[in-house]
């Protein structure tokens, strides 16, 4: 039945799911599945970084541990909160108090345990202009409204925000997303000077920052910037997952923020999954004390950088003439801009057609913009296809540039 009595299912749903951002999500998601085609479209971790031998040294001795198969306190056990507080003070140089730390069940639980506890319909929210697609579901399903500041080479424009927020009416944004190090979808990082600038920004203004460092360990030339949330902790909520350098079957990720917000935090997940599960908390925790796994992002940034090395030849090798794409100095992803295409979403078909898939550009705005644009993701590809996928998108867009110029 389609109905539901005198009324549609569509009548019952919540105002918040209406629109179709997430069915398209889903499509991407579903395209990566497909075995008929090489998949540039889905940025998943590789299954050869994932810590298979150290996770069946670590069950049978974790699983004696009484609290493996229960509950587990909301803000998430002891133990792993008091290695990664460790861990975190040696990386950024900044440990957070037992006040400042939750463990959540991955990066996107984060997002929605921030969104549910600061934002209300109406808010509004600045966005990178693109950015994460699902931080803009997350937004949408709160009823806010995301505002795209554009980016360059040097990351958000921190510039014309401030000019944004100079000349807007009302009540200021109460919160900045930014992904600073190797964005997805473009690979691009935020230079030092903005990262201050923009804490600088967030302070005059009264701003919260969320700070996604969901690739910020995965960098290839040993450069590491300062954290946002190291230069301001007292506006800034860094949220992480261990799906990339972990792995994303046990959902878990992380927030250091003010003692404030994560006390709402922890509310609000009390409200969702409660905890994080206790087994792939014990597990990541013995992980992380073995020393094993700095070895293990160690190993996924030469992993990683040898596949963006393979799409950065291919692109320079085989896209055509005046098409751009951006050199990820760490990360997923580089991001592809085709002038002569107008509509990369109607290209998915033709491009479906010879055997490759990506992510078109709207997906990542908040609004119109991203026609001419698409991710390409080189990390859970294999080798060998790498070069074959850039090679039949590249003929694509090549007989789209072709078409248009015989107009």
């Amino acid at each position: 039945m389609d109905d539901l009595g005198s009324r549609s299912w569509e009548q019952l749903f919540a105002r918040h799911v209406a629109g179709d951002t997430g069915d398209e999500i889903t499509a991407i998601l579903n395209q990566s599945g497909n075995t008929d085609a090489i998949a540039l479209s889905g940025g998943f971790p590789h299954p050869a970084t994932f810590p298979r031998k150290a996770l069946a040294e670590s069950f049978s001795r974790v699983l004696q541990d009484p609290s493996a198969l229960q509950y587990a306190p909301t803000a998430g056990l002891p133990g792993l909160r008091d290695w990664f507080a460790d861990w975190l003070d040696r990386q950024e140089g900044v440990r957070p108090a037992e006040s400042e730390l939750v463990i959540t069940s991955g990066g996107m639980e984060g997002l929605g345990l921030i969104t549910k506890s600061m934002l209300d319909a109406g808010d509004r929210v600045i966005v990178e202009g693109p950015t994460f697609f699902g931080a803009l579901v997350a937004f949408q399903r709160a009823l806010v409204r995301a505002e795209g500041i554009p980016m360059d080479a040097d990351g958000l424009d921190v510039a014309a925000l401030e000019k944004l927020l100079s000349e807007s009416s009302g009540a200021a944004p109460k919160l900045v997303y930014v992904i600073p190090d190797y964005q997805n979808p473009t690979g691009l990082s935020m230079s030092v000077e903005r990262r201050h600038a923009l804490v600088a920004l967030a302070r005059r203004y009264g701003m919260l920052i969320v700070e996604d460092v969901a690739y910020r360990d995965l960098g290839f030339d040993g450069e590491r910037r300062p954290s946002l949330w190291a230069l301001g902790p007292d506006v800034v909520a860094q949220v992480g997952t261990f799906s990339k350098t972990f792995t994303p079957g046990m959902r878990m990720g992380w927030i250091a923020a003010p003692s404030q917000l994560i006390t709402q935090l922890v509310r609000a997940k009390q409200n969702t999954d409660q905890c994080a599960g206790a087994m792939g908390q014990l597990l990541l925790a013995d992980y992380g004390r073995s020393g094993r796994f700095d070895q293990g992002i160690s190993f996924a940034r030469d992993f990683y950088r040898e596949r963006r090395d393979i799409m950065m030849a291919a692109l320079s090798a085989h896209l055509p003439e005046g098409m751009r794409f951006t050199r990820p100095h760490g990360g997923f992803f580089s991001w592809v801009t085709v002038p002569d295409c107008p509509d990369t979403v109607a290209l998915q078909e033709q491009a479906l057609a010879a055997g490759v898939t990506y992510v078109p550009g709207r997906a990542f705005y908040p609004d119109a913009r991203g026609g001419s644009e698409l991710r390409l993701a080189f990390s859970r590809v294999p080798n060998e296809d790498i070069t074959q996928g850039v090679r039949r998108l590249a003929q694509v867009l090549a007989r789209v540039g072709g078409e248009r110029a015989a107009r």
